[in-house]
This record gives structure tokens, sequence and C-alpha cells, in this order.
């Protein structure tokens, strides 16, 4: 396959595929790097590419892939949780204290859920994602994606509950 033919067969979902790697990863720059590792995927398999069915579909799952690979890679290195309706000067210095040890505890909890349970915890409570987006792009249903959604909640709420109860001599 020469060069036209592969940017005439990859041009039209190629900003299909932007949108996919933006939702997913949130930052247009990384978006667009993940982009420009998709299409060196295909084009060393554009010989191959005439055999899918699809090629569209290939491309969605192999930038759906490579997304969730830099969403785990990003996670384990510097996950940080934002509070958007945080207000710092009201806090006194021993809630502020308080506050970064549970985030820090809720991270250290996120971090041990099961993958799917990571990823939509971190697509709907900390990127504000849509379900028919996390439904989207993990090829789930909507229901599941809440079944789940809540399931990795209660875990969350019940280990936090059980660091306090155990912090205060409760049980």
């Amino acid at each position: 396959m020469k060069q036209q033919e592969f940017i005439k067969l990859v041009n039209p979902f190629k900003d299909k595929l932007f949108r996919i790697a933006k939702r997913m990863l949130i930052s247009k720059e990384e978006a667009e790097d993940a982009i420009q590792e998709v299409l060196m995927r295909l084009w060393k398999k554009r010989e191959s590419l005439t055999h899918y069915n699809n090629v569209e579909a290939l491309s969605v799952t192999i930038t759906k892939n490579y997304c969730l690979d830099q969403l785990k890679s990003k996670r384990a290195s510097n996950l940080q949780l934002v509070h958007s309706n945080y207000k710092e000067s009201s806090a006194t210095i021993d809630r502020e204290i308080e506050g970064k040890e549970n985030w820090h505890w809720v991270e250290k909890i996120i971090n041990e859920l099961p993958e799917q349970q990571r990823l939509i915890i971190q697509m709907r409570d900390i990127e504000q994602m849509e379900f028919n987006e996390i439904a989207t792009i993990l090829n789930m249903n909507e229901t599941a994606i809440r079944v789940a959604l809540s399931r990795a909640r209660k875990i969350i709420r019940d280990k936090i509950t059980a660091i306090h109860n155990y912090g205060t001599g409760k049980s």
C-alpha cells in the first residue's frame, strides 16, 4: 500500500480517533500524540490492512487500547483527585491535613480496585465523563457501567469507613 492509498483509507475516520483519544486522555497534546502513535501502528500494518473487514473498527480498538495503557501509566505515577468545590481559605490546617490524608487513602484504594472499576471511577468521578461516553470507550452498556461504578464507590466507602473506625477505635 502506498502513502496516498493509506491516507485515503484513514483520513475519513482520523478525526473520530482524535475525539476518542481526547475524551480518554483529556489533554489535546496527549490525544495528538496518541493519534500519531496509532497512525504509526497502522502504517506498519499497511500491507495487511486490506485483510480487515473494517479498518475503522481496528483503528478505534488500537486507539482505545493505547489510551488505556496511557491512563494506566499516568494513574500509577500521578493520579490527582480534584474536587472543584474545595475552598482552601475556609479550611483549618488540621482539616487540610486530614483532607490530604483522606485523598491519599482514596487514591490508594482506587489503585487497588479491579482494572475496569478503576477506569470507570477515573472517567466518571475524576474526569467527569458522561455514562454514554464511558460506554462507547469501554464497549460496555450504560447499566453495566452504573453497576460497576456503584460497586467501586461502595468498596471505597467501606474501606474509608473502616480506616476511620480503626483510627477512632470504633468497630
